[in-house]
């Protein structure tokens, strides 16, 4: 890796893994679910105009599927992961974002789609869920809320639609058209929820600040730099910025908004990674796969990637 796309990297991880911060600070002054809306339509106007200025144009029959796609990897896990920041800390929260590999492995294991599981990817499985359990210790006397399993829904829907991603939208379609058009269907459905959302938007300096950022940056810009990851160096080095997201979410929440740093927490998140990079080894003679950049535009915060594929960015 060359000093200029070692940089590149390094913001692209920083940026996305400061998702959380910005979804905390975001919650200062608006609900999780304008939060939400906010998010994907600046992350979509974003990558129109990029779009257009690339002369890529939005696709017509994937809309159906973009929807389903939109429903499960952007509406649905943004808003979760508002809820959950409402009681969870922000590193934390990136951590449980980073479990998305291990949910598309329970889901395959559960369904039967998944083959070729070798011991060492089962073992990986159960030692990343270990690594959450360490971090939130339930023997303690702790006992999980809901913005714990908001958090951990919003990983494993990351998870589905990533499987219906793989089936439906690889290799259909202009990668920014495509993703500006699914942050858009995004935009819409996180509009249906503004009506049950009773809480009243009490906007301040911060809160503002940080949802433009959230948008514009975290969510749209990182596509165009993930692009240029993916295009110059490959796979490899575009999955590092997977393993460093949850890194910069914890040293961002302890170091900006003073969270607990613990050595249990430093230890569960070190076992998560652990057990996430074990899920990924891959079957044996089975040839990898690699996933167009697009997939990854409309992953918040770091998202999952099956084995052999680009990155696990969310």
């Amino acid at each position: 890796m060359t000093g200029r796309s070692a940089l590149r990297t390094g913001v692209l991880a920083l940026l996305w893994g400061s998702a959380f911060l910005w979804i905390e600070l975001a919650l200062t002054g608006f609900s999780p679910a304008q939060v939400a809306v906010v998010r994907c339509a600046l992350g979509a106007g974003v990558l129109l105009v990029l779009a257009r200025r690339s002369r890529q144009r939005l696709p017509r029959g994937l809309w159906p599927h973009l929807v389903v796609a939109a429903l499960f990897c952007n509406a649905v896990p943004f808003l979760l992961f508002g809820i959950g920041q409402q009681s969870v800390d922000s590193g934390v929260a990136g951590v449980l974002n980073a479990t998305t590999p291990l949910w598309s492995l329970l889901i395959g294991l559960l369904l039967g789609s998944e083959r070729g599981t070798t011991p060492t990817r089962v073992l990986g499985l159960v030692l990343g869920f270990g690594g959450v359990l360490l971090i939130f210790a339930p023997w303690r006397g702790g006992v999980p809320g809901w913005g714990v399993l908001a958090l951990a829904a919003a990983a494993a829907s990351y998870a589905v639609a990533f499987a219906h991603m793989g089936r439906t939208l690889v290799g259909h379609g202009a990668p920014l058209a495509v993703s500006a058009a699914q942050l858009a269907a995004a935009t819409g459905l996180s509009a249906l929820a503004l009506p049950f959302d009773r809480a009243p938007a009490t906007p301040n300096a911060t809160a503002v600040v940080a949802v433009v950022v959230l948008g514009v940056f975290a969510t749209g810009v990182t596509f165009v730099l993930n692009y240029r990851v993916i295009e110059e160096e490959g796979a490899t080095s575009a999955a590092t910025v997977g393993y460093l997201l949850p890194v910069v979410s914890v040293a961002l929440g302890a170091v900006v908004l003073g969270e607990p740093l613990t050595p249990r927490v430093v230890l569960g998140v070190l076992v998560v990674l652990a057990g996430v990079a074990m899920t990924r080894t891959a079957p044996a003679k089975r040839p990898p796969e690699r996933r167009p950049p697009y997939q990854l535009s409309v992953m918040s915060t770091q998202r999952d990637v099956p084995r052999g594929r680009s990155a696990d960015l969310g």
